[in-house]
C-alpha cells in the first residue's frame, strides 16, 4: 500500500516528548485559514512511497533508539487506509523488537468526526490532537496550535507518556532543517514566528524564494 509523503525527519524534538521521528503527509481536502503548511495542501502522486519501505526507513534511521513518532501533514486521515495500515506496521515493529516508543497523530478534522469515521485507527494510536487550527483562538497549550485544539491520550501508553503534557502550557520550540537547499521548521509557531525567521534570514543574506505560510 502506498502513501503520499511531504517528508519525514530525525530526531525531531519539538512534536512530542523526547527523539522522535517526524513523518508529515502530503495531501489536505481541509485548508485551514493561516495554515503555515500549504506545501502539503495539493495531492502529488511523485510523492508516493509504500508503507514498507516507509517502515524501513525508519527503523534504520532510528537505530539507536527513539521515544516516539509523530505523524502530521498535511491531513493524515484524507488517507485513512494507509495511515492504519503504517500505524499497523509501526506496531509492529516495537512489539518485535521490544521498544516503548509512542505514536502521536495530528489531524485538522473535528474529534467527534474521527471518532466516528475512524475507530480503528483511533484504536491503534496512543494519542492524537485533533481540531482545525484557528487563529482566533490561537495560542494553544503546548504541541498545539491554537485554544480549541485538545492533546488526548488514547492508550494507556499514551496516557504514561503525555500525562504531564496535556494541560502543559510551556512551548517546545522550532527546530531547523535544511535539506536540497530547502530551509523549512519544525514545531508549532506562535504568531509573528514565520515572518520574523523570514526577515532573519533577509538580515543575513538569505533570500526565501517560497515560503509555505503565504497564499
Amino acid at each position: 500500500m502506498n502513501l503520499e509523503i511531504n517528508r519525514a525527519h530525525f530526531p525531531v524534538t519539538v512534536l512530542g516528548p523526547g527523539r522522535r521521528i517526524g513523518i508529515w503527509f502530503q495531501g489536505c481536502k481541509i485548508g485551514c485559514p493561516d495554515c503555515v503548511s500549504r506545501d502539503t495542501w495539493p495531492s502529488d502522486p511523485s510523492r508516493r512511497i509504500d508503507v514498507e519501505s516507509l517502515v524501513s526507513w525508519c527503523r534504520d534511521i532510528a537505530s539507536g533508539g527513539l521515544d516516539g513518532i509523530t505523524i502530521s501533514g498535511g491531513e493524515p486521515f484524507d488517507q485513512a487506509d494507509g495511515l492504519l495500515r503504517l500505524i499497523e506496521e509501526l506496531s509492529n515493529w516495537r512489539l518485535m523488537a521490544g521498544l516503548d516508543f509512542d505514536i502521536l497523530c495530528y489531524s485538522g478534522y473535528p474529534w467527534r468526526r474521527l471518532q466516528r469515521k475512524h475507530s480503528l485507527v483511533l484504536e491503534r494510536l496512543d494519542a492524537i490532537i485533533p481540531e482545525p487550527f484557528k487563529r482566533e483562538e490561537s495560542p494553544g497549550l503546548s504541541l498545539r496550535g491554537s485554544a480549541n485544539q485538545s492533546l488526548i491520550p488514547l492508550s494507556d501508553r499514551g496516557r504514561r507518556v503525555f500525562a504531564n503534557w496535556v494541560d502543559a502550557s510551556s512551548s517546545a520550540g522550532m527546530q531547523v532543517a535544511v535539506n536540497g537547499g530547502k530551509v523549512w521548521l519544525i514545531g508549532i509557531p506562535s504568531q509573528g514566528t514565520m515572518d520574523r525567521f523570514a526577515q532573519g534570514c533577509a538580515d543575513k543574506g538569505l533570500r526565501l524564494t517560497e515560503m509555505s505560510w503565504q497564499p
